[in-house]
């Protein structure tokens, strides 16, 4: 039953969220377009292994990159704006990398959780700076596994974050991830594009906080 009612749920947030778009008359190469709605652009593309696909989501951000690098990296603030996440907390800062472990709820499923080595690089570009992180998982330096958590072995993904004007950014999110248990298809589908859609989303109204805005960012 349980699984009965997340697949409804899912359903009808599909119906609500993914209206006819028209594709991107730009190609990438290998990546084949889902969707355009909330101003965000979902693209998959097939992998071999237990993820099956890769997922990439480009969006408009209305702030500066290093604005919204700025949030993307305050790891410790997740549990107050990024969906789904029911723990999060930094384990070692590194010159080169963050250590982090994550506890993910969703409806209707076992917690998940994972521990991820986040590396971050950044350049100069016309128009500002651009910025690029990019995360794996390295369970075996984090936390033990926890009853009824369900310990997720595969999540590799990057933010690219470009600048397109003083206080605009174009940010591409990319993700390959195990959901870690048996889940059909069509709801990791579904579940994953509703998921990228709310970051973007919570992205979007987290960059309006003022401590984001100060004269060090």
């Amino acid at each position: 039953m349980k699984l009965l009612r997340l697949l409804l749920a899912l359903a009808s947030c599909w119906v609500c969220t993914n209206l006819p778009a028209a594709e991107p008359d730009t190609p990438l190469g290998d990546w084949k377009f889902i969707s355009g709605n909330d101003n965000v652009t979902l693209y998959r593309r097939p992998r071999s292994g237990p993820g099956h696909y890769e997922s990439k989501a480009i969006g408009e951000i209305a702030a500066s990159t290093e604005v919204v690098h700025a949030v993307i990296d305050d790891v410790e603030s997740y549990m107050s704006f990024m969906p789904y996440t029911a723990e999060c907390r930094v384990l070692k800062r590194e010159s080169d990398s963050v250590l982090t472990y994550q506890r993910i709820t969703a409806p209707f499923v076992s917690d998940r959780d994972y521990t991820l080595r986040v590396r971050v690089s950044s350049k100069a570009v016309e128009g500002g700076t651009s910025y690029l992180s990019r995360w794996e998982t390295e369970n075996a330096n984090g936390p033990p596994e926890k009853h009824g958590v369900v310990r997720v072995s595969l999540c590799e993904g990057s933010w690219l974050l470009e600048p397109t004007g003083p206080q605009t950014t174009r940010a591409t999110y990319t993700i390959y991830t195990d959901s870690g248990s048996a889940i059909p298809g069509f709801i990791k589908n579904v579940g994953s594009q509703i998921g990228i859609r709310k970051i973007f989303a919570a992205l979007r109204k987290q960059v309006r906080e003022p401590k984001y805005n100060s004269p060090k960012n």
